[in-house]
């Protein structure tokens, strides 16, 4: 829900910072005093069009922050589109911004790092539904349709069998699985049909590459070894000459330069004899003992690598020729020798299945033929549990409206299938499109009046009967609907104080479950709001703000009877008789709703 929001240097706005609690919030005000200007900076705020004309005047900036605390229903989703950004903090509470300037540039945040609006719309989706003068109404959202019926059903069987496992759940999350497996199937048959189409040019070129590979006889880091192998070669001559010269200082000397092993024999000799004379130093003569058994070792290694030096221009030539080939197969099959290995081995077992290919598209064809069996009969099962909810949700859907004086408006869930002679069996025989989801594509359809044919919810009439009908669809949602807080702009236009009553009630049973914001006029509906918020105009040093403020007490009664009429002792009277009666209302209303929602609805006149 929302708890706080900061609007500054918005429209009239110049500063507002407001706390907000679950639960209904009225938000009331004359006409022009600001309070649709607020609703606009909710819609910037996720994601909405930005421009400089919202930036107030005088200013450079315009920004809207706000505090949200995360739902339980909702948090594993938002967590994880936090997480994927690398966004997440708290995992209770998010914060969202949205700053605009005057040169036209806008700056998105989330958490306080930078983000692209795309993102606030995203996660806008989850946490409002803001329904006026905005693209943020979940239910005009076709697509999301069928998971609100989903959800629905669900809650309703839970409520029946007073059990969180319902039959729905386990028979969609069969669908699925035997969904994943068909497609899995299906793409393997795509993959192999391809193979077959091209498959006399692909033998040829599968078989030429595996030859190649396999003529080179590669081994596993060769190629360092061949490397090696020819520094030696090439440098042969100069090898040989560094080994003779340190041979030559080791262990030959010269007549004007005696040989180190010579010398070192020498201060052996005499460190021995000193040893001899004094016991305390054979540590000495144990060190020169030392450095000579290695300086033998030395030379002996030395004579040994000089005679395997080898002057072979012929070897040098192979070699040279072997690397030229190593570096041509890695220039086409991998960049490492192991690269192209598993390339052969790639290519032979695309050989090998084209090779089998008819074996294997026969128990693909078998596998998709029993999945499509069982994919028709799980999604026929699927189909009724949600026909059995649909019925169920249009009679309580169209028992809201009539208490919303819409009578005679029809609502009806429209489940529509395809035929398709390659989709899932039913047990008729014939076959169905198939959907990740079902068998069928959902949409919510209206007749607001009688005579009228059903349309979608798109296409219905704007104004207050389009608002009743978005509350009657809330109202019975209420705990399918996962989104928090619903923002209702004059959800009251078109309507009368005696319908005002009943809408506050709805409202009221509303903030049950989500916590909802309403703009209106009427103050039979803004005596149910439990946090009642003034939208006032004022002038300030020669300047237009907008301002709010929270009224209780004396002030709200004052606020209710100003609504009424002028400030009167009849409208102060009538004021709190509204006051007393919206209080009785909600909780008589809170009862009765309970118990609606505690027994099962009766079958509607149209129920399929």
């Amino acid at each position: 829900m929302l708890t706080e929001i900061h609007i500054e240097n918005f429209a009239i706005i110049e500063r507002l910072d407001v706390n907000f609690t679950s639960g209904l919030v009225a938000l009331t005000g004359e006409t022009g005093a600001g309070k649709s200007i607020i609703i606009d900076a909710v819609e910037t705020l996720l994601g909405g069009r930005a421009e400089a004309i919202q930036v107030r005047t005088g200013a450079e900036r315009a920004s809207v922050e706000a505090t949200f605390r995360i739902p339980e229903s909702s948090r594993q989703v938002i967590q994880t589109i936090l997480e994927r950004e690398d966004l997440l903090d708290e995992p209770d509470f998010l914060s969202l911004a949205r700053e605009v300037r005057l040169n036209g540039r806008n700056v998105a945040r989330v958490n306080g790092r930078s983000v692209n609006t795309a993102l606030l719309r995203e996660l806008g989706e989850y946490l409002v539904d803001l329904h006026g003068q905005s693209e943020h109404l979940s239910l005009l959202r076709v697509g999301q349709h069928l998971g609100l019926l989903d959800r629905y059903a669900s809650d309703s069987l839970h409520r029946r069998s007073g059990s969180a496992d319902n039959q729905l759940s386990g028979v969609l999350a069969a669908y699925t699985q035997t969904y994943q497996k068909l497609q899995d199937t299906q793409r393997e048959l795509d993959e192999i049909r391809q193979a077959e189409r091209d498959a006399a040019r692909r033998v040829d070129m599968l078989t030429y590459q595996i030859k190649e590979i396999e003529a080179a006889h590669l081994q596993p880091g060769e190629e360092q070894t061949l490397r090696e192998e020819r520094n030696r070669l090439a440098n042969a001559e100069s090898l040989a000459s560094l080994a003779q010269q340190a041979l030559l200082a080791l262990d030959e000397g010269t007549p004007e330069s005696p040989a180190v092993t010579d010398l070192l024999g020498q201060t052996l000799q005499a460190l021995t004899g000193l040893a001899r004379l004094d016991a305390t130093q054979n540590n000495l003569e144990e060190a020169a003992r030392s450095i000579f058994e290695n300086l033998t070792d030395l030379t002996q290694n030395i004579r040994l690598y000089l005679e395997n030096i080898e002057f072979n221009p012929k070897r040098l030539d192979q070699v040279e020729e072997r690397l030229v080939l190593i570096q041509s197969l890695k220039k086409r099959y991998g960049e490492s020798l192991a690269a192209v290995l598993e390339f052969a081995a790639n290519a032979k077992r695309q050989l090998e299945q084209i090779t089998h290919a008819e074996e294997r598209l026969q128990d693909l064809d078998q596998q998709r033929t029993a999945l499509l069996a069982d994919l028709g009969k799980t999604g026929s099962q699927l189909s009724q549990l949600r026909r059995r909810a649909a019925a169920q949700l249009e009679q309580a859907i169209e028992l809201e409206l009539a208490d919303l004086h819409m009578s005679g408006a029809r609502f009806k869930v429209d489940f529509q299938t395809q035929p398709d002679l390659l989709g899932a069996a039913l047990a008729d025989g014939s076959r169905v499109a198939y959907y990740a989801h079902g068998l069928e594509k959902i949409e919510f359809l209206i007749a607001p009046n009688p005579g009228e044919g059903f349309k979608p919810l798109t296409k219905i009439a704007s104004g207050g009967e389009t608002s009743r009908l978005m509350l009657a669809l809330k109202n019975v949602l209420a705990q399918a609907d996962h989104i928090p807080t619903l923002i209702f702009d004059e959800i009251d236009q078109g309507i009368g104080g005696r319908v005002g009553a009943i809408v506050g009630q709805k409202l009221w049973q509303l903030g049950r479950r989500h916590q909802v914001l309403c703009i209106t006029h009427l103050p039979q509906l803004a005596a149910f709001g439990e946090q009642h918020f003034r939208v006032e105009k004022q002038i300030q040093s020669g300047r237009t703000i907008t301002q709010l403020r929270q009224l209780e007490g004396e002030e709200r009664l004052i606020e209710l009877a100003q609504m009424l009429g002028g400030l009167s002792e009849g409208t102060l009277q009538s004021a709190r008789e509204l006051l007393q009666t919206a209080q009785s209302q909600a909780k008589s209303g809170d009862t009765e709703h309970r118990s609606i929602a505690e027994r099962p609805a009766p079958p509607s006149s149209h129920a399929p």
